[in-house]
């Protein structure tokens, strides 16, 4: 269904096999509530915006997986070894999506690389990941509402809104499955 879809989900659309690549948003209308992604077709490598009616159902595409982790990344190619026969796949910083910004080769992260018929065509990362904040206005004292939020640069290049509370050299953990703040990270 819509509601299931997030970056890295594989499905079928009007007879192709689409894969998430970003989520755009939602917004409602006389017609219902509906979801706007930004999905690539597997098979022609093309990628498009699509809005999709809530409620919506569609047909899984198999997908083979494999454990992997980000060896390094050359320009916008990141390239994942596999953990039991060391080798190497490549995957384009546009396949990985919204997912290139919650990954570095220092992470020592186990991912799952999944392959479309032989070939690499995204990873499915954990919902929580943790980041170093490189960048943000300096924090407000005794602000811990959290309800506030102020932009924050990540040590991954990426901007992610977060509370007036945190400062420049926290780590904070991100939901990988729409870039929100989740908590300043547990030493």
């Amino acid at each position: 269904m819509t509601s299931q879809l997030k970056v890295g989900t594989a499905f079928m659309y009007e007879g192709n096999a689409l894969i998430v690549q970003k989520m755009l948003g939602q917004r409602s209308g006389r017609a219902g509530m509906v979801t706007s992604f930004r999905v690539k077709n597997l098979v022609t490598n093309s990628t498009m915006d699509l809005g999709i009616d809530a409620g919506e159902k569609f047909d899984e595409v198999d997908l083979e997986s494999h454990v992997t982790k980000l060896s390094y990344v050359d320009g916008d190619t990141f390239v994942f070894m596999d953990q039991d026969t060391y080798e190497q796949f490549e995957l384009a910083k546009e396949d990985l999506g919204d997912y290139a910004g919650y990954i570095t080769p220092d992470d020592d992260l186990e991912v799952n690389l999944t392959f479309y018929e032989g070939k690499p065509v995204g990873i499915d990362l954990p919902v929580r990941v943790t980041r170093t904040v490189t960048y943000c206005e300096p924090g407000v004292k005794g602000d811990t509402s959290g309800k506030s939020l102020k932009p924050a640069t990540l040590d991954t290049g990426i901007e992610v809104r977060v509370p007036l509370f945190i400062n420049t050299d926290d780590k904070i953990v991100i939901d990988t499955r729409d870039g929100s703040f989740l908590e300043r990270a547990k030493n």
